[in-house]
């Protein structure tokens, strides 16, 4: 597939970019070769093939979830204009 100068033009102003005029032209070779290379990859008979979600067969090693931090949440409420019952309580934005 390939796309043209006044589809980047198109594309350009419905993305609200700004692309300078001398730049167009390879914007669109750029996404020309995008689309192509898809194109491609959409050839490929995926038959059989299960969905991976990683292309490694490996598992994340995850750390021990461990409270690091001491609960300062009193001496922070102590300081705000208004608390109650744990929340701080803030002016109404929206009606």
């Amino acid at each position: 597939m390939s796309i043209d100068v006044d589809e980047v033009k198109k594309i350009a102003k419905l993305a609200a970019l700004n692309v300078k005029d001398e730049d167009l032209q390879s914007y669109a070779d750029n996404l020309s070769n995008i689309l192509g290379l898809v194109e491609q990859m959409s050839a490929v008979d995926t038959t059989g093939v299960t969905p991976m979600s990683h292309p490694f067969d490996v598992v994340q090693r995850l750390r021990e979830d461990v409270v690091t931090e001491v609960d300062r949440r009193e001496d922070f409420q102590a300081i705000a204009p208004k608390t109650e019952d744990g929340l701080y309580l803030v002016p109404k934005v929206l009606d």
